[in-house]
């Protein structure tokens, strides 16, 4: 078998890269270790950065995301007992996220996938990549017993923080930056109204806590947890208790609780490896990069290395340029590293670390009380929320990005 471009995995990145190439006339085929049931049981966030939902609207496949995500202008930071509210439209100067879940954009790429006749190899296993330093790369992988080979231009793992691609490179090519942080987010899902009608980010005293939503009727909630915590030691009366502990009164009174539909643990870690190309192999995604939840950023930044490397490999189609594609790695890392520094920054604003003494907490009040009482300060963090522009190339001096 050949094609253009094989991609390796089939969760939001790979979908979505897949779905822009074939909008640009450029043949692909995906290859998921797991099966489609597999990759859509998977739980993860939903808000979309309003780049993010404008690059789903050019494929035309935005039905659902619009008659069920819910465009959010603002949220609230709770900290000493009391919300304050962010108007991110106000502030960003018009901009808007959208509230839909990771697993739903995932079943709209897959359906229009199908929809348009596309192919994509579940369950193909022991996935290898080989020459992608030459100009002939070529991927090999078994399915029911038998081994395949499939030959391209042009290799993009997009398989995520464990997958193979980032894998098969020698450690001497690749640069890494990590912190992992000493706590994580112990997360439930219940079929509830919920609690506010935008996310509230809390900074408590006992720790961090997020009340998010999916839908009007199905809620998501976080409470920061100990690393050495079992999901199994919490019921679900615990973990509604603890939330209350760390709400502010009104949303304490008024929040309704039910069995959980999901209860995990989620460690919390930011992490880039460097640089995203080596030859023919473009990583993209969790494959390259890992932030902690705080700053929303996850799904996006994948969604924004997809948008540079679909321009830069259809740049190489059509105008004959590989310029794009020598670029990929340093215009996407730019915005990484934003996306980095923004997650860092609210994940060490509004929770509470095993070394925090009095001056770092006062810190951290200080902090959010800027936040919320001065215009520049909510304007950063409204710009950073909603998503920066995406841009190519250096910018000349002083120009925006």
């Amino acid at each position: 078998m050949r094609t253009k471009v094989a991609i390796i995995g089939a969760g939001p990145a790979g979908m979505l890269l897949g779905q822009l190439l074939h909008s640009y006339g450029i043949e692909n085929v995906i290859l998921e270790r797991q099966t489609k049931d597999y990759v859509l049981s998977r739980i993860r966030a939903g808000v979309l950065e309003q780049g993010t939902v404008e690059m789903l609207e050019t494929l035309g496949i935005t039905g659902r995301l619009h008659a069920e995500g819910l465009v959010h202008e603002g949220i609230e930071l709770l900290f000493g007992g009391q919300r304050h509210r962010v108007d991110l439209t106000r502030a960003s100067g018009g901009k808007a996220v959208t509230v839909y879940g990771q697993t739903e954009v995932t079943r709209d790429l897959m359906d229009a996938r199908e929809a348009a006749g596309l192919t994509t190899q579940y369950l193909a296993q022991d996935v290898a990549l080989h020459d992608f330093d030459g100009k002939n790369p070529r991927v090999s992988y078994t399915k029911d017993g038998l081994t395949h080979e499939l030959a391209c231009d042009f290799i993009a793992g997009c398989d995520g923080f464990h997958g193979v691609s980032r894998k098969v490179l020698p450690s001497s090519a690749l640069q890494t930056y990590e912190r992992v942080y000493p706590f994580g987010w112990l997360g439930l899902l219940s079929d509830t109204r919920p609690v506010s009608n935008e996310l509230i980010y809390t900074n408590h005293e006992r720790g961090f806590a997020l009340c998010s939503m999916r839908s009007p009727t199905r809620s998501r909630y976080y409470v920061q947890c100990s690393l050495d915590e079992k999901v199994e030691a919490w019921t679900d009366d615990m973990f509604w208790d603890e939330l209350r502990r760390r709400l502010d009164r009104e949303a304490a009174e008024s929040l309704i609780t039910g069995p959980s539909l999901e209860k995990s643990i989620a460690p919390l870690r930011s992490f880039v490896a460097e640089p995203m190309r080596f030859g023919r192999l473009f990583l993209a995604g969790d494959a390259a990069h890992i932030v902690p939840p705080t700053g929303a950023k996850g799904l996006n930044l994948a969604a924004s290395d997809v948008h540079y490397l679909s321009h830069a490999l259809r740049e190489f189609y059509d105008d004959k340029s590989s310029a794009g594609l020598d670029h990929y790695s340093a215009t996407a890392l730019k915005r990484v590293w934003k996306a980095v520094r923004f997650s860092w920054w609210m994940t060490s604003m509004t929770h509470r670390f095993p070394d925090n003494d009095g001056f770092a907490t006062k810190l951290q009040q200080a902090e959010l009380d800027y936040v919320v009482r001065s215009s520049a300060a909510r304007s950063s963090l409204a710009e950073n929320y909603v998503g920066l522009p995406y841009s190519f190339g250096k910018p000349a001096d002083g120009a925006r990005e």
